[in-house]
């Protein structure tokens, strides 16, 4: 296969590509990466500068309109390797979603991951139930579903994920959604995740992590820190973002995590991405 990068002729180009709202019309070898960026600019790619001002008492983090507005540029200036877990998610649900089975995307928020995966599953007879509590989410998202040209159903609930059924599953993606449930109700959505997959399913889980080693866990948010930097944010708005976040956002070790999902059953829990103190987790069913 080709390596070369072409650009989609039906854009008027500026030099080599076009520009649009931030995001670039191409098209390269691996049609996950083309899609996602055809799936940013679907969103919305207005700057993230929610806490770029002094705020004299800092509220919760919610996903509220505000966030929905500058989410894509947040996720992709806060998350390490945000875009290399998205275009693998869609790998992933290509090779294990199974004919006449459901993949869901738990917390799916503007819908990445939805638009990954149904981009990438070529079983028959599959579908999607993407879901988020937070109506600002949904309702972008079923926007952005009209202007995506996959063929898969796709199916959109405004809902709770821990009071949803979950059946007939061959893929269930919780892609930074756990660390945001409270941690005592983190093994008993597990065990009802797992009951609902099919044996063969795959459960991809991503999330914060945090550290037992008081080093690390210093080194890592430091470097963390030093990322969100390198990505225009200021001391201000990291930690004043930090201060939103704080017990809202509840992340856990590796261990806890494999642990946990062992006990309710899965055969294997390992990282297959990591950068700093976030990573994404592979857990199978047999």
């Amino acid at each position: 296969m080709s390596n070369k990068i072409s650009f989609n002729p039906s854009f008027p180009k500026r030099g080599a590509e076009r520009l649009l709202w931030g995001g670039i019309y191409c098209q390269l070898p691996n049609k996950s990466v083309v899609f996602i960026k055809k799936a940013q600019l679907m969103m919305s790619t207005k700057q993230d500068t929610l806490y770029s001002s002094p705020i004299s008492s800092v509220n919760s983090f919610k996903f509220d309109q505000s966030v929905v507005n500058v989410f894509p540029d947040m996720i992709r200036r806060s998350v390490p390797g945000y875009q290399a877990i998205i275009s693998a998610i869609g790998l992933l649900a290509g090779r294990y979603a199974q004919d006449n089975s459901v993949c869901y995307d738990l917390g799916c928020s503007l819908g990445a991951a939805t638009l990954s995966m149904r981009h990438e599953i070529v079983s028959k007879c599959c579908k999607i139930i993407a879901v988020d509590n937070s109506e600002s989410m949904v309702y972008q998202l079923k926007k952005n579903l009209l202007q995506d040209t996959g063929s898969i159903d796709v199916e959109c609930l405004c809902a709770d994920i821990r009071d949803i059924t979950i059946e007939n599953a061959s893929v269930v993606v919780l892609n930074f959604t756990l660390q945001f449930i409270p941690i005592e109700d983190r093994q008993a959505f597990l065990d009802k995740v797992y009951q609902g997959l099919r044996p063969g399913g795959i459960l991809i889980l991503s999330e914060k992590l945090k550290f037992d080693d008081p080093l690390q866990q210093e080194l890592q948010t430091e470097l963390h820190h030093a990322f969100k930097k390198s990505q225009g944010y200021s001391d201000l708005e990291i930690s004043q973002k930090r201060s939103a976040l704080e017990n809202v956002l509840l992340a856990e070790t590796f261990n806890t995590h494999q642990k946990r999902l062992s006990e309710v059953g899965f055969s294997s829990t390992e990282v297959w991405f990591q950068y700093f103190n976030f990573a994404s987790m592979i857990a199978l069913k047999k």
